[in-house]
């Protein structure tokens, strides 16, 4: 066996493990959007029974336009992210026919139930008529019923204008005040008052009048500490530049500190050369330290204040979850630190606490993570929280509790995707650390 033979036997079977994977994808997305196209064109179909027919027909015309086009937008959103966009009204209307396809899939699943409902009152109607007396076939006739259809288009149509109304949200920054009673933390540091900010994403960015109120928000708090956990663009680390000057204007006495996010790495581009993606995470370090932060990588740094000190740990990102890098080193980030010393530690995804912190590193009493945005799509009140991310991740948004160690979610001071933010409002957290 020849040198090329041995290696092609050795790469066939990757190529078709790689062609078999694709192929199941495919699958699943074409039975998925038959799925989607049957269940909400059916409902618009039943649910506009009522009007006369020539309306009817330019009522469903015009819903099949829009459906058509709202499918394509997402071909398009991919292309147009990865490439730049030419300019806000294509960038808008995109967004738009992806709030259109959103609200597709809400008709179509509300459709889904009431034909689930109906398959589960035949079975029954059907053991009934076979166990009692026969029932004339006309009476057995189970039909869907129009208000299931009108009922679909209401629930399609409501989630479409609030994800529209959710875009005049995103620049509606929220101050979160949390309380953290901190085991052994030292005397000087009790009071402490750490603003947290998470999720930048500054290529999603198109106000720089409404950034800088935020950044203006995080100022009036004075805090004594700033704290910056990850993803400060989306992919490419110019899309930080024109927002440079306004993110300079963050100071504290004690520092501002920041770590890298799954987002920072440039790993969701395709770039010409590894040279060029290096060179792109080169220059968001660059545009950090020229903001005034300091960059923590896989390593730690030690607080000083009235003569006590408090360890803060910054790993990069890792995460708990397979589809998300793991550069980052906690082993390395605790070389040299005390295990009987209090310590802080930033680090993106919050899946790394369950991961790798609780229990095994007891000195890390406070995690500071974002990552989720809260999907930036949910409701939250003092009796229940709810957001889809919580079927993703276990801890989504806020204060998480284990022993004596705490975790910190951060729900975004940007927007990634949707361009707005519907119950789930960009935040600005002050912690303020207490004795316990």
């Amino acid at each position: 066996m020849t040198l090329g033979q041995h290696s092609l036997r050795n790469v066939c079977p990757i190529f078709a493990s790689l062609h078999v994977k694709t192929m199941k994808t495919l699958l699943f997305l074409l039975i998925f959007f038959a799925w989607l196209v049957y269940y909400a064109f059916t409902a618009a179909s039943i649910g506009l029974e009522y009007l006369d027919e020539p309306a009817r027909q330019l009522w469903l015309a015009g819903y099949s336009v829009i459906g058509i086009c709202a499918l394509a937008s997402l071909v398009v959103y991919r292309r147009l992210s990865d490439n730049g966009w030419p300019n806000a009204v294509v960038k808008y209307t995109v967004h738009t026919l992806i709030a259109v396809f959103l609200g597709m899939l809400a008709t179509a699943a509300v459709m889904f139930v009431g034909d689930v409902l109906i398959g589960i009152k035949a079975v029954f109607t059907g053991l009934h008529v076979a166990w009692a007396a026969p029932a004339s076939a006309e009476s057995t006739v189970i039909s869907r019923s129009p208000f299931v259809g009108q009922l679909a288009l209401f629930s399609g149509g409501l989630l479409f204008l609030g994800l529209l109304y959710g875009v005049s949200r995103r620049y509606r920054y929220q101050v979160r005040t949390v309380q953290v009673p901190i085991g052994g933390l030292p005397k000087a540091f009790h009071g402490l008052r750490v603003v947290q900010l998470s999720d930048i994403h500054s290529g999603s960015f198109d106000n720089p009048a409404a950034v800088r109120r935020g950044v203006d928000k995080v100022m009036a708090l004075k805090p004594d500490l700033i704290l910056f956990s990850g993803d400060l663009v989306n992919n490419r680390a110019d899309e930080f530049e024109p927002y440079l000057d306004i993110f300079t204007h963050l100071r504290a006495p004690l520092g501002v500190y920041s770590v890298l996010g799954n987002h920072d790495y440039g790993d969701y581009v395709r770039w010409p050369s590894l040279a060029a993606k290096q060179e792109n995470l080169r220059r968001l370090m660059d545009y950090q330290r020229r903001a005034g932060w300091q960059l923590l990588l896989n390593e730690s740094t030690t607080l000083h204040k009235d003569g006590d000190y408090l360890t803060l740990l910054g790993v990069e990102n890792w995460s708990g979850r397979g589809a998300f890098s793991r550069y980052g080193n906690l082993t390395r980030a605790l070389s040299g630190t005390s295990r009987n010393q209090p310590a802080i530690l930033l680090s993106h995804d919050p899946s790394h606490w369950m991961a790798e912190v609780v229990t095994t590193h007891p000195q890390i009493v406070l995690t500071l993570s974002g990552h989720t945005h809260g999907m930036q799509f949910g409701f939250e009140s003092r009796w229940l929280r709810w957001s889809p991310v919580q079927y993703f991740y276990k801890q989504w948004a806020g204060l998480y509790q284990q022993g004596r160690q705490y975790l910190y979610v951060n729900r975004g001071f940007g927007f990634l995707g949707y361009l707005g933010r519907l119950g789930m409002p960009p935040e600005i957290t002050l912690l303020e650390l207490v004795r316990a």
